[in-house]
């Protein structure tokens, strides 16, 4: 096959410029750029080849109408920290950078009891190729199943595995609080408080758990008046600080559920005159700026959710990302985190 540079009389090659090069029809070679598994790899490498001789670049419009979908993947959230919907974000457009690709971002109300005909109305109006869903309507398994149902891949985000590897992106709260946790026992501390995520959310679930492993594998058991209730927010976190930090016996440590709520425990302490760490070890989770934006700089667990807003993109749409992007299944779903300590943890008084 001769190779040739651009199209007929030097103007921008086309569809029927690639199929002659090729020896194939025009159908054929829109069946190579859409990706159709009914294609034989011969034919494939043939047209691809063409496509690269040429410097034929195909025309998202075009494509979308081929797919009956439009080049957009979306993201749905019901989310109270904008910080992680933002992280998140920034991972999926790291992956799709170089790709026809666009992200379309809804937020979703959760409590609604028409969640799913509004959800079903913007993926019918809208047409993405697929949704990534946000803990904690990542936990809905009727959404899931909606998305199934009117064929629009999905990949569900969690503290814990949601689905199948091609459905699911996770990461391992339980056993990484369990880790952080231990840390603090190990310092000596034995009355170590703890400040809980939104009811509902597995990610609260899940780091309790890991909270109270620890304990039980050092034999401890601490009273209800150490488990403060909140909702990932920093106004969570200051009153869980006033409650915990005004008891009889307060405790020398607290792991709490969130970075933004450990900031505001830690605002609690230090109006009260304590010192962070001599006085009050603090851990928060996630390494968000703020972990580092407050004094001293907070130990904390490290949820990847950058990367795993990429691991997300990339296992949804890995056929139009190119030979760069992994396939899902060359990649484990289950994404680490990692404690970071810093300056607001020792060892208790005394």
């Amino acid at each position: 096959m001769a190779a040739r540079a651009g199209g007929q009389g030097g103007k921008q090659p086309t569809i029927n410029d690639v199929a002659a090069l090729a020896g194939v029809s025009k159908k054929t070679v829109s069946r190579v750029i859409n990706r159709s598994e009914f294609i034989s790899e011969k034919t494939r490498k043939s047209v691809q080849q063409a496509i690269e001789t040429l410097g034929f670049v195909p025309n998202p419009q075009a494509r979308a109408l081929a797919f009956r979908r439009n080049f957009l993947i979306a993201l749905l959230h019901d989310n109270p920290n904008a910080q992680t919907v933002l992280n998140f974000q920034q991972g999926v457009l790291d992956a799709i950078k170089d790709s026809d690709l666009a992200l379309l971002v809804r937020p979703v109300d959760r409590g609604s009891d028409k969640l799913l005909d509004d959800v079903r109305l913007f993926l019918e109006k809208q047409r993405p190729i697929g949704a990534m869903l946000l803990p904690p309507i990542s936990e809905n398994d009727d959404l899931a199943k909606l998305c199934e149902d009117l064929g629009v891949r999905y990949v569900r985000v969690g503290s814990a595995p949601l689905d199948d590897a091609r459905h699911c992106v996770s990461s391992n709260d339980r056993e990484v609080v369990a880790e952080a946790v231990g840390k603090l026992i190990a310092l000596g501390h034995r009355r170590i408080g703890f400040v809980r995520g939104p009811a509902g959310f597995r990610s609260a679930a899940e780091r309790e758990e890991g909270f109270r492993a620890a304990l039980a594998a050092a034999g401890l058991s601490l009273p209800d008046e150490l488990y403060a209730p909140g909702n990932y927010r920093y106004t969570a976190g200051v009153e869980a600080g006033e409650a915990m930090l005004s008891l009889k016996e307060p405790p020398t440590a607290v792991f709490v559920s969130n970075d933004e709520m450990a900031a505001g425990v830690m605002s609690v302490a230090h109006g009260k005159g304590l010192s962070v760490p001599a006085d009050l070890s603090i851990i928060g989770f996630d390494d968000s700026p703020t972990a580092t934006h407050i004094w001293p700089a907070l130990s904390t667990v490290r949820w990847p959710i950058r990367e795993m807003g990429s691991r997300a993109a990339r296992t949804l749409v890995a056929d139009f990302l190119g030979s760069s992007a992994k396939a899902a299944d060359d990649e484990n779903p289950v994404m680490p985190s990692t404690f970071i300590e810093r300056q607001s943890v020792a060892p208790p008084r005394g």
